[in-house]
């Protein structure tokens, strides 16, 4: 077993600590619940200070707004219980709709907004006339909590997001580093190395989470908060151009087409690479990369096809490469103007799109309905003095882990650790709470366990134990200014929340778990079905906007590939083929405005059975669409004068190796020579 670090210990401290200073507070200015204030407390507390700030200003607009919606639904619909259930039920349902859309800390702002009318509308049903009197109360313990931990996740020895995100990055381009050299080197890649290439996309995106809190630290790193994003960009772009560079290899060392020079030029590549890719080396290498270029010419064969594809991909290595690393250190000196631009000239999206499940966000939305029919039913039909308090805990947990693929299992948990809590509580509320006076014998009372859930809160596979000790718990315990607590009145206090706990437990489980393997196949079937719209809606469109969405699936794919069955299906599709395809078409769609009408035609007919086998099955490719690829090759190739060709050819090039990998090379037919070329 392994003590808590240092670290954990600060949080655990700084958590406890503005817990208290909250209840303080609270008592001080004499607000009704100032319980509420501490198990805020624990909602937004953060390891790191601009994670905390960023989480907390979300927090207090999502609660104004909660606050607001509060207030104009209950003194309306209050003689229609029934009505006002349905209410609160569709404007919570509705704001955890966006918020699972939005994918962005901003999502804090339309969950907290939605549950927040639930924790005060529920409560106020009883006695509606005092609904402003008790959301301004609210407001202000929950705005209280979370100024509390901010103010402290500030004060106390600050923990900066800068040096994790500096240490993110340096580990990402490292791998990133290692992949470059065993691509060039050509070295075999077996499953376990090729789950770790793919964790790269999932790592980047973290990064990205860790980047929107960077903007609110207080370090002078805060300004570089943009460059990260444009840093991501070029890393996200370096998987598919890896990915590219080690298939064009192979493909050459098939057909004996890795020449010397080659050889020599990539041994040079992954020098200069391993070098950390200095400004000094890079003008050489694009010149001995030029100079190793040799055209295409009428009629061009597989070899030289491959080779100037390999070329290409070579050059944006180099580039890419150059700009991850003077990004990195741009990032680190804290932004602002760029010295030189960047070498990089590919286009990128200025917000780069993300993807959104409106299926699973409506199939959350109707586990939510479901859970608040089910809790509100029950405390109307038994009139159940704490019925408000299963409803409001049925409507926050539907919206707490709606993002999983499946929430059950966590849940359940939360339910397991609250009865811990109720425990907990219990024993303070009954067995030492009656021997307490003032406040610095509360405090050394209830600090120990406030701190213990810190400790929890500081690790990740216990964060959620912590978070439903330190809310559930503290609500239980509910201190007031004066000692009140009735054991009956607990209990049933008690048995309420972690009813509603299990009544969303049971119904999330009927109507939205699917299970990381089933999360997985929906993503790829959402790519299936936009490469498919890529590919029949020909050059219209954002291309770049389109390869930021497949790269943000590949994010969100690669962990559900990992928590899939060894032997499932999912683990053995290739997803950076798939992304390859999604690459080409960007390259094809670019390529066709440059063609002229019978080249166009013969690229359309590709097309179009590309988007037939992506609106089809994950099977292996139709072998007419083979046909259909070479016979485009043959045509473009054969005329060496229009502008997009060598777009069109290498794209198509992509396309054969990425759906036909095994297929035998391109072969161009053999031309009849004329009488004096004979001669």
């Amino acid at each position: 077993m392994t003590l808590p670090g240092w670290r954990a210990w600060l949080f655990a401290g700084k958590t406890a600590g503005a817990a208290l200073l909250a209840l303080w507070i609270a008592l001080w200015v004499d607000l009704p619940r100032p319980y509420w204030a501490m198990a805020t407390v624990f909602i937004t507390a953060q390891a790191l200070s601009g994670a905390t700030r960023s989480k907390a200003l979300y927090r207090v607009g999502g609660t104004l707004i909660g606050v607001a919606a509060a207030v104009a639904l209950v003194p309306n619909l209050v003689d229609a219980p029934e009505l006002l259930t349905a209410a609160l039920a569709l404007w919570t349902a509705g704001c955890l709709y966006l918020s699972l859309l939005d994918r962005t800390p901003r999502s804090y702002l339309f969950m907290l907004a939605g549950y927040t009318a639930a924790l005060i509308g529920f409560p106020a049903v009883t006695d509606p006339g005092s609904i402003f009197d008790t959301a301004v109360a609210r407001a202000e313990e929950i705005t209280l909590g979370i100024l509390c931990a901010a103010l402290v996740s500030s004060l106390v020895v600050p923990q900066s997001v800068a040096p994790v995100v500096a240490q993110r990055i340096a580990a990402w381009l490292g791998e990133a580093g290692r992949w470059t050299a065993e691509v060039l080197s050509g070295a075999a890649e077996d499953p376990q190395v090729r789950a770790r290439r793919l964790r790269l996309a999932a790592d980047a995106g973290e990064i990205d989470v860790l980047a929107s809190h960077l903007a609110y630290d207080t370090s002078r790193q805060a300004a570089a908060a943009p460059w990260v994003a444009t840093l991501r960009a070029r890393m996200l772009l370096l998987l598919p151009v890896l990915s590219s560079l080690a298939d064009r290899i192979a493909a050459l060392r098939a057909v004996s087409g890795l020449t010397a020079d080659l050889r020599d030029l990539m041994a040079a590549l992954d020098a200069w690479s391993e070098a950390g890719a200095p400004a000094e080396g890079m003008a050489a290498l694009t010149a001995r990369i030029e100079a190793a270029e040799r055209g295409l010419p009428a009629d061009p064969d597989w070899t030289l096809l491959v080779r100037a594809s390999l070329l290409d991909r070579l050059r944006e290595l180099v580039a890419l490469s150059r700009d991850c690393r003077t990004l990195e250190g741009h990032i680190a000196r804290g932004g602002g103007p760029l010295a030189a631009p960047l070498a990089y000239g590919g286009e990128f999206a200025a917000r780069p799109p993300r993807h959104r499940d409106h299926g699973m966000a409506l199939r959350s939305v109707l586990g939510l309905l479901v859970s608040a029919a089910l809790c509100v039913g029950l405390w109307i039909a038994t009139a159940w003095p704490d019925g408000a308090t299963a409803a409001m805990m049925g409507f926050v947990l539907c919206c707490l882990f709606a993002a999983q693929d499946d929430p059950t299992p966590s849940i359940l948990g939360f339910a397991q650790w609250s009865a811990v809590g109720a425990v907990a509580a219990g024993l303070l509320l009954f067995g030492v709470l009656p021997r307490v006076h003032d406040f610095v014998m509360l405090t050394l009372a209830v600090g120990p366990p406030l701190l213990l859930c810190g400790l929890l809160m500081a690790h990740p596979r216990t964060a959620a134990a912590g978070i439903a000790l330190g809310v559930n718990g503290n609500a239980l315990l509910a201190i007031q200014d004066r000692y009140d607590a009735e054991f009956a009145a607990f209990v049933n206090s008690s048995v309420a929340l972690i009813a509603g706990i299990w009544i969303a437990a049971l119904v999330t489980g009927l109507t939205r778990s699917i299970g990381a393997e089933q999360g997985g196949w929906r993503l790829l079937r959402a790519s299936r079905r936009d490469l498919a719209r890529a590919a029949a809606r020909r050059g219209r469109g954002d291309r770049v906007a389109f390869a930021a969405l497949m790269l943000d699936r590949l994010g969100l794919l690669v962990p559900r590939i990992a928590a899939a069955a060894p032997d499932s299906a999912l683990r053995r599709v290739d997803t950076l083929a798939e992304l390859r395809v999604g690459m080409v078409l960007v390259f094809l769609r670019r390529a066709r405005h440059g063609l002229p009408a019978d080249h166009v035609a013969a690229l359309d007919r590709v097309l179009d059975g590309v988007a037939r086998h992506y609106r089809g099955g994950p099977d292996t490719a139709d072998p007419m669409l083979l046909v259909e690829i070479d016979a485009a090759l043959q045509r473009i190739g054969a005329d060496p004068g229009p502008e997009g060709r060598r777009d069109a050819l290498l794209g198509l090039a992509g396309l054969r190796r990425a759906l036909f990998p095994d297929a035998a090379p391109y072969g161009p037919p053999r031309r009849r020579l004329s009488l004096p070329e004979a001669a």
